[in-house]
């Protein structure tokens, strides 16, 4: 396994638990300046022929070169896996997730019995418990290297209590991972009783991103006014936009159009995501040929979420049963960012699951009919890079100057990291190592001799 001396916390002037931290007024002989935090060798990086090196100093990379001359307190070999930037779930639930099962599982597997579940649940749920739930899947996500999580939380609820317990859990997890938060309301803003006034109570108390469930709404009129309220308060608010958006089979359910419209319209270009946008599986090819050069000209950004919608869409279907996903390779061939969101988590919706952002990307493989190389690639970039470009993320990435975040898989390529869901075997995060795990080997005894199985 590659191997690593003095792990610890994220990049921290205190030394409350214990770990030794690294003295940031050592001076190196050799070159005068700061003693470096970590360097990891040996590291496979995309787009580079020959093994790299990577320093970092204070959370952030300093270098990147092959067999760079430098110390420092901590040191990682790689021994020639893939260093990766974190991975980004574009697209989450977590004030619903490790909830299935209460108050009942969801017998038929559908979108709206989810729903209606969510609903009997809600009275019932405890602010220790949601948090509980939510620190246990941030752990999850850590070990297997998402560091950047949007979520959605609802605002339906009068309390805002969901609201207020991810609060906390983003800042109680800061250091180790970018929590976005997303104004949801999950009823319909304009189907619940003071469902605006809600969202906007949720704003003012620190939620970044607006939301919305269009399809949701009593009418398709409804639909539309609410797209347009909702981007109009984020204009007013500087703020982001994420829309749960068609998530139905229905050709006829257009509010990707609306939004498209009103980021047009309110100047939001390249603020604002479509989420879901399953109907577009449905839709008459001459009505999307007319809507991408649209959603392209507007700097929309789509996520997509294999996993779940793979097992939500199409319910009403016999035979011939349709995928119900977003048309992924046209949108892409169009220019418009498209990232991954594993959606949920063991809730209501969904009864699986892990937090593995390379699970979701696989499934999108085989569903979207992405296997070619560079196909695999991209959906690699969508759980990835992509996302934290949705989430307008800061210094992310593996150049000197970006924060010191990144994973080293057990595997050599994008592609064989997609193939084989390897072991995280480290996450590092400003510059210091949050998460391990030993290299994943098996054994085989066959004819009376025993031997290692490599499934690279």
């Amino acid at each position: 396994m590659p191997t690593t001396t003095n792990p610890g916390r994220p990049h921290q002037d205190d030394d409350d638990d214990g770990v030794r931290q690294p003295n940031r007024n050592r001076i190196t002989a050799q070159t005068g300046a700061s003693m470096l935090d970590l360097i990891v060798r040996n590291a496979r990086i995309d787009g580079h022929k020959e093994l790299v090196d990577i320093s970092c100093r204070n959370g952030r990379i300093v270098e990147v070169g092959p067999a760079l001359q430098a110390q420092a307190d901590a040191t990682v070999d790689a021994k020639g896996y893939l260093v990766t930037p974190p991975f980004v779930d574009s697209h989450f639930h977590m004030d619903a997730t490790l909830s299935m099962g209460m108050p009942r599982l969801n017998s038929s597997g559908t979108l709206l019995e989810g729903i209606r579940i969510w609903g009997e649940l809600k009275p019932d749920l405890t602010a220790q418990g949601l948090k509980e739930r939510a620190l246990k899947l941030v752990s999850w996500a850590v070990a297997k290297g998402n560091l950047a999580i949007r979520t959605h939380v609802d605002t339906t609820d009068p309390s805002l209590m969901a609201v207020d317990v991810l609060l906390e859990v983003r800042e109680e997890m800061r250091d180790y991972v970018d929590i976005q938060l997303v104004a949801f309301p999950q009823d319909g803003v304009l189907r619940c009783k003071d469902g605006i006034a809600l969202l906007k109570r949720a704003l003012d108390k620190g939620v970044d991103v607006v939301g919305g469930i269009p399809h949701f709404e009593r009418t398709m009129d409804e639909g539309r006014r609410s797209v347009e309220l909702l981007c109009e308060i984020a204009a007013e608010r500087g703020l982001m936009v994420d829309m749960h958006c068609d998530e139905s089979d229905d050709p006829h359910s257009r509010h990707i159009e609306s939004l498209t419209y009103q980021t047009q319209r309110l100047g939001l270009q390249g603020r604002v995501a479509g989420s879901h946008l399953t109907s577009m599986h449905s839709m008459d090819n001459y009505y999307v040929s007319k809507l991408l050069p649209l959603m392209a000209e507007a700097q929309m950004h789509c996520v997509c979420n294999p996993l779940v919608n793979m097992n939500l869409q199409g319910r009403h279907d016999t035979y011939p049963k349709r995928r119900g996903l977003m048309r992924v390779p046209e949108l892409l061939a169009m220019g418009i960012n498209v990232s991954l969101g594993h959606d949920d988590v063991m809730d209501p919706w969904y009864p699986m699951g892990t937090h593995d952002m390379l699970e979701v990307a696989h499934m999108g493989a085989h569903a979207l009919h992405m296997t070619g190389v560079e196909q695999q690639n991209t959906l690699f970039d969508a759980v990835t890079t992509h996302g934290a470009r949705t989430l307008n993320l800061k210094d992310y990435g593996l150049a000197p100057g970006c924060n010191a975040d990144m994973v080293i898989v057990q595997a050599a390529s994008k592609m064989e990291a997609l193939r084989l869901h390897p072991a995280r075997l480290f996450v590092i995060r400003r510059g210091a190592v949050i998460s391990t795990t030993p290299e994943v080997q098996a054994t085989v005894t066959m004819n009376g001799s025993t031997q290692r199985v490599d499934f690279r």
